[in-house]
């Protein structure tokens, strides 16, 4: 079976730690977030991957050559686009290749779950798409999704799983009909793609799926278990972050090697720690000088906290170095910045 990961976005909204890097390569827990649901999908049984790519596609293409090395039954590649496609345009330049189901992930959400349950239900109700939701409190900043019980029944807003009937992006609290939302992870029949205009700019949720809704078509969705985080924004890393350390012995997947998780915090074997940390991850190259504070906050690789430091709340980009007795409280800053003792910005080192 192939798995198609889409990774082509820019991450503006994550700005600054998506300036030299492409979304799905920032880190959340020392491992690039597109490495959960390549991992969602492996367990699954999928050997075969194509990972899409556009925005500094050439660090996805090094990434995704580095997956085989411990798994030599993987094959993986990448499709670049030459100009952005859309959700549904960027998988669609691979219709050539889809001959039977398929599944397609996003590859900038943090998702670990199990694909299997998901292929199960599509089948058992012989649907053309099977979606995975994920139920949330607040489903304004998204896309709900409202299901019934029978191809042609009425919503229910209280359903987890059923047959899609409809949906609203971003509702109001009075729109809300439901509080599912689509997680970004489709099971495809090959004929699906034959709604996708050839060389055209294409969305999965917003124009290919109300089309296919039109047209009658079976359309399932299964609400997940397991863990989901949409990373759009740098502070979503940090609540990320939070709840994998306090569930990890409850999920799927491994810290990287040189990781180690002892009382909240998670930290390469090579950072150096004489402050005091909590709920924080750091990574490889770290330095927290003496008498410095962390709490809640993402250390990226390289970065250095200096003597009486209080990091809050914040994440750092890779390289970022923090002068003695500064007190830095809900930021994100990008690699390479230099704080003096008084927290001014004295230097910028730019990676090329």
């Amino acid at each position: 079976m192939l798995g198609i990961i889409m990774a082509g976005g820019q991450g503006t909204r994550l700005k600054p730690l998506t300036l030299h890097r492409p979304k799905p390569m920032v880190e959340v827990l020392g491992r690039p977030v597109i490495d959960y649901v390549k991992d969602a999908m492996v367990s699954a049984g999928i050997e075969q991957l194509v990972v899409t790519t556009g925005y500094r596609g050439e660090q996805l293409q090094q990434h995704v050559e580095s997956w085989g090395h411990n798994a030599p039954s993987l094959h993986a590649r990448v499709n670049q686009e030459e100009t952005p496609m859309g959700t549904a345009g960027s998988v669609g330049l691979l219709r050539e290749e889809i001959t039977g189901t398929c599944v397609v992930g996003s590859g900038d959400a943090v998702a670990s779950f199990d694909i299997g349950a998901l292929l199960e239900a599509h089948r058992n109700n012989n649907a053309k798409v099977t979606m995975a939701l994920w139920e949330v409190e607040d489903p304004s900043e998204f896309g709900i999704v409202g299901l019934a019980s029978t191809p042609d029944g009425e919503v229910d807003g209280s359903l987890r799983e059923g047959y899609i009937r409809r949906f609203l992006e971003k509702p109001s609290p009075e729109e809300a009909f439901s509080n599912v939302i689509n997680a970004g992870l489709y099971i495809l029949e090959p004929d699906v793609f034959d709604h996708i205009p050839v060389g055209e700019k294409f969305d999965f949720s917003k124009q290919l799926f109300p089309h296919l809704l039109e047209m009658g078509w079976p359309m399932y969705a299964q609400a997940i278990d397991g863990v989901w985080f949409d990373v759009g924004h740098p502070f979503e890393l940090l609540n990320a972050q939070s709840t994998l350390i306090e569930r990890y012995e409850d999920l799927p997947f491994t810290y990287p090697g040189n990781f180690v998780e002892e009382q909240g915090v998670v930290s390469s074997s090579s950072a150096h720690v004489e402050g005091e940390v909590s709920d924080a991850v750091l990574g490889p190259s770290c330095i927290v000088g003496a008498r410095a504070s962390l709490e809640r906050v993402l250390l990226m690789e390289g970065c250095d906290v200096g003597e009486g430091s209080v990091v809050k709340e914040s994440v750092l980009g890779r390289n970022v170095v923090i002068g003695k007795d500064c007190v830095v409280e809900r930021c994100v800053i990008g690699d390479g910045i230099v704080l003096d003792a008084n927290g001014r910005y004295v230097d910028q080192r730019i990676p090329s």
